[in-house]
């Protein structure tokens, strides 16, 4: 995960300027985003399941207090 995120902030870091990109460097970019994306999402489960088993009350802390999630969720 930590691999596919170094190479996403590499890429990124060579590019100034996104608008004038060709598709194929826009489809490589999406590409990498979209593999460290899922990986992190992976990572975070994980993450989640941990706090779940082990520290519940950070577990309820970590659900409500996530930006991604929309509303109240329901208990």
């Amino acid at each position: 995960m930590l691999r596919a995120v170094f190479h996403l902030t590499e890429e990124l870091a060579h590019r100034k300027d996104f608008s004038g990109l060709p598709d194929t460097d826009l489809g490589h970019l999406a590409t990498d985003i979209r593999r460290a994306y899922v990986l992190m999402v992976h990572e975070w489960l994980d993450y989640m399941q941990h706090l779940k088993d082990n520290y519940p009350y950070l577990f309820s802390l970590a659900l409500r207090t996530n930006p991604s999630t929309r509303g109240p969720l329901p208990m």
